[in-house]
């Protein structure tokens, strides 16, 4: 009985480490996976784009980012002085 016991472990042993043979690899570069384009490329047409950006062009996007934290943003010059 302990002998089975022990057979029985020991093939359920072997058989999970057999198993791990399987795996897939599992890499960034693999088929399957899209990478992210840049953020200044855009979807496409929006109504919720900002005038005046123009999708590609990285330097009227980042202008824009500036524009946004300084202005839209920072509520210490959103702020009405009372």
């Amino acid at each position: 009985m302990i002998q089975r016991t022990l057979t029985i472990a020991a093939l359920a042993a072997v058989a999970m480490t057999l198993s791990a043979c399987g795996d897939q690899p599992q890499e960034l570069s693999g088929s399957g996976v899209k990478q992210d384009g840049a953020p200044y490329t855009g979807v496409g047409s929006s109504q919720y784009a900002q005038g005046g950006w123009k999708a590609g062009d990285r330097n009227s996007w980042e202008q824009q980012l500036k524009t946004r934290a300084q202005y839209g943003q920072n509520d210490y010059t959103r702020m009405t002085n009372q």
